[in-house]
């Protein structure tokens, strides 16, 4: 059967829809490239599915439809290989509030959490959040790939240490794990008797053709220490309709979510459960066309950045669609701030624990992108010639 083709280079307009993403910067000059945030209209399927339930006219307390957690069983055995049980699963408004839920409920009041940076914002505002203390451990770039080493997790880790919060794939610098490395993480938070919890809210962004990884599904081991954060939001766009899940094996540790989530945490609403289902049983074709596009925004900006942005640079992006730009080496003591006032928005670097980078979300129509990437090569020759 031919697929109905979706057309990514349609502009749509956002403004006037309250959009945090368009309204942040406060003045139409600015084109927004900062939050994870795609400019494309949702899968079909999804807007006939919510279309249909709007029509029902009754939007009272939903509990997760039985199809519902059919279709995300089904979908995470066919697309990852991991074969999860209907009771696992705990439904989330946002992956967000599960994180901070994970690091209340897997660490003790004077423990630390360690982490990878440059991480997604809310990662590492977590452990304060909870009262506790922080470890960083940095990626180190090898060639053209951010990658992290176990032997800098172990020297970091302390007895202190009970959790460890791992980004898969990972935001902002875009690397998809590969098996050898997840079994690397996973003998090091065996070996330290370490819980995780794994924000994989990206996992249906793999842009190269390398398989996504749960860490959880590598052995009974790692499925019993370990909450999985899951979504449909990024993939398929659907952040506003606040549907997500955590995938918890272990009896004990999904009793105590539980727990710290009650009278807390709402449950998704009946718009969410909607959403999440039409995405995973009717957006596979759109899918496929989405990350065929995104990888063609990806090859744009990494050939631009190399051919007309000097001082700037990025590495390869296996998955997201956000460009992690290294501005250390441009002479521009604020890339964002500089940047902001050319008419780019992005996200300032320092947010997710690194200066002098900025992230770019290049999910936008083509010619959006481009503009974007004119304006950003018209800033630093602008700069260039006033210095």
């Amino acid at each position: 059967m031919q697929e109905e083709p979706y057309d990514f280079d349609r502009p749509i307009d956002r403004r006037g829809t309250s959009s945090l993403k368009w309204e942040h910067f406060g003045s139409d000059s600015v084109i927004p490239m900062w939050l994870a945030d795609m400019d494309f209209a949702a899968p079909a399927a999804v807007v006939d599915a919510l279309r249909h339930r709007v029509e029902h006219g009754i939007f009272g307390y939903t509990l997760p439809p039985k199809s519902l957690v059919s279709a995300v069983i089904a979908h995470l055995q066919a697309q990852y290989g991991w074969r999860i049980e209907p009771e696992w699963l705990v439904w989330l408004p946002g992956v967000v509030p599960g994180l901070n839920l994970a690091v209340r409920v897997l660490t003790d009041p004077g423990q630390a959490v360690l982490m990878a940076t440059p991480t997604y914002p809310p990662i590492l505002e977590a452990p304060a959040l909870a009262g506790r203390k922080r470890i960083t451990v940095p990626f180190q770039k090898q060639g053209n790939l951010w990658k992290l080493a176990c032997a800098d997790l172990a020297t970091a880790a302390t007895p202190q240490t009970g959790l460890f919060v791992f980004c898969n794939p990972h935001n902002p610098v875009g690397h998809a794990f590969s098996r050898l490395e997840l079994e690397r993480i996973a003998e090091f938070c065996l070996s330290r008797n370490l819980t995780v919890c794994s924000d994989e809210i990206h996992c249906g962004l793999i842009l190269d053709d390398v398989p996504h990884i749960p860490l959880a599904s590598l052995s009974p081991e790692m499925a019993r220490r370990t909450i999985t954060l899951m979504s449909p939001s990024k993939t398929f766009n659907l952040a506003g309709l606040n549907c997500a899940y955590a995938v918890i094996p272990d009896p004990a540790l999904r009793k105590r979510f539980l727990a710290a989530k009650a009278g807390l945490v709402p449950w998704p609403n009946a718009l969410g459960y909607t959403a999440c289902e039409a995405a995973y049983t009717g957006g596979n074709s759109w899918h496929r066309q989405l990350i065929h596009y995104l990888r063609g925004n990806r090859d744009l900006v990494e050939r631009f950045m190399v051919e007309h942005l000097p001082g700037l640079s990025t590495t390869h992006v296996q998955a997201t669609y956000l460009a992690w730009i290294d501005a250390r080496h441009s002479g521009i003591a604020s890339p964002a701030a500089c940047f902001e006032a050319a008419g780019v928005g992005l996200s300032d670097g320092r947010q997710f624990g690194a200066d002098g980078f900025v992230r770019l979300n290049f999910a936008c129509p083509r010619s959006r992108l481009r503009e974007v990437l004119e304006r950003m090569r018209q800033a630093m020759r602008v700069r260039g010639e006033l210095t």
